[in-house]
């Protein structure tokens, strides 16, 4: 059996439930699992034995969208492709990352897949929970090929083309979705439990707005039958709000899950940002969780404040959304953004947010053995430097990583044993190669005509 010795500087342990920081220590990995966190130098095959690391659990980013990410990149800054102030989810990223799938061969969709998969892995995620489209089945194939723990969530809707009307209302017939879970069933069939077990796939109806009751409750009772997890977006934009309200006898998105039996705890709830205080109190009573991703939000002027959700007592992680998939930077954004809103400097601490991305979000996803570092814990493990100019001197090292550090600070990603970064290159492929093939994918969708007109209208 292979073994790995890891110094820290820093290694993150718990101690009765709580953090603890130790210093000096070694980390031992034999095989997928962490043999011995120790003082002494243990014997191993390889040695990393690098001064100033921070050895944290492997990082989880529970809500990441690596495709429609791509496609809106640099395009939709500074207001751009929000026709009457729409979110862009209706009018830039469903559509063209609907129309980017029918264009792209598949081994330009698999380049595309790869290119998110590189960016999650140098940002220090060793687990992702990916909410995709179906036509895009390739992102499997690159969790598989490029070694990251990867939940995949394929998307249902009860429309075949959700997309916004002028009034910014996502309108449909029907409440159909036959043909999307049938699509899960067999992505299902082909790709859980593959990669030795690092591939799995949720159920993901995409939307409130997007997906009638009859999908809704058809996705929580397969979910429920397999034992995997529920994740949707919920009370994204005030539009989805307004819309729920009208169609269902004045309920809010929250009231209307309730109301259908899947706000429980098997659901992961990406943004809420225009739940009320009343929502957020019925998704603590019933368990459900809250996926906060507070960049996206803030580059449209909008906040998202992590603090707001772990007051009402909701269990709260982060995540990157369709934004930059920087871990290690959207954990420094929901630290500021909630204490501006807040005007507390206490909330949302280094502790709370550390756990958000490590035993809390491994919880979620009743994988307690990805949120520590102990003997018998699997071997993901997130490695960042605090050399750097900017984290020295350094005190706490856990107040440095959320204040100061981002995705250039990681050194080594450990997935089930297996180094994937080291000295923050991937190991396995070329990176130019990559970045090079997924980004002349995109281009061939910015190219359309419906592209142009949907950044500029």
């Amino acid at each position: 059996m292979s073994s790995i010795a890891i110094f820290g500087s820093y290694v993150l342990s718990r101690r009765d439930g709580l953090q603890e920081v130790l210093r000096d220590h070694w980390v031992l990995i034999e095989g997928k699992a962490i043999a011995a966190v120790t003082r002494q130098r243990p014997s191993a095959s390889i040695v990393y034995d690098r001064p100033g690391r921070f050895i944290l659990p492997g990082l989880l980013n529970l809500h990441n969208h690596c495709f429609s990410e791509a496609v809106a990149r640099s395009n939709t800054e500074d207001g751009n492709g929000r026709r009457n102030n729409q979110s862009i989810v209706y009018t830039v990223l469903l559509p063209l990352t609907r129309r980017g799938a029918e264009l792209l061969s598949s081994e330009e969709r698999l380049s595309v897949a790869r290119l998110g998969i590189l960016q999650l892995l140098k940002g220090g995620a060793t687990t992702v929970m990916e909410p995709f489209r179906n036509t895009i089945p390739e992102m499997f194939d690159a969790a598989e090929e490029m070694g990251i723990r990867f939940y995949g969530a394929p998307y249902l809707f009860s429309t075949s083309d959700a997309k916004a009307g002028p009034d910014g209302v996502v309108h449909y017939t029907g409440d159909d979705g036959a043909a999307d879970l049938a699509t899960w069933d067999a992505l299902f069939r082909r790709w859980n439990g593959r990669g030795q077990g690092r591939l799995l796939l949720a159920m993901s109806p995409h939307a409130t707005d997007t997906c009638g009751p009859d999908l809704l409750r058809a996705c929580a009772a397969r979910a429920r039958e397999l034992g995997v997890p529920i994740t949707t977006h919920l009370a994204q934009s005030r539009a989805e709000v307004e819309t729920i309200g009208k169609r269902h006898g004045g309920r809010t998105p929250a009231e209307f899950l309730d109301w259908l039996g899947l706000l429980g705890p098997d659901l992961l709830a990406a943004h809420c940002i225009a739940s009320t205080d009343d929502d957020l109190k019925l998704m603590a009573a019933r368990g459900a969780a809250v996926l906060n991703c507070p960049r996206v939000f803030a580059r449209s002027g909008v906040t998202a404040a992590f603090s707001r959700f772990a007051a009402h007592g909701v269990r709260t992680v982060v995540g990157t959304d369709g934004y930059n998939m920087d871990l290690l930077g959207e954990l420094n954004a929901a630290s500021m953004i909630s204490k501006i809103t807040s005007q507390r400097a206490d909330v949302a601490n280094a502790p709370d947010l550390l756990d958000a991305v490590t035993a809390t979000a491994a919880g979620l996803i009743r994988r307690p053995d990805l949120g520590t570092i102990a003997p018998g814990a699997t071997a993901d493990l997130t490695v960042i430097d605090v050399t750097h100019p900017h984290l020295q001197p350094l005190f706490d090292p856990r107040r440095a990583l959320i204040a100061l550090a981002n995705r250039a600070n990681v050194d080594q990603v450990i997935v089930d044993g297996r180094v994937l970064i080291d000295a923050g290159r991937y190991l396995d492929a070329d990176e130019a190669a990559i970045i090079t093939a997924g980004a002349a994918a995109i281009e061939k969708i910015w190219d359309l005509p419906e592209a142009q007109a949907a950044f500029n209208g």
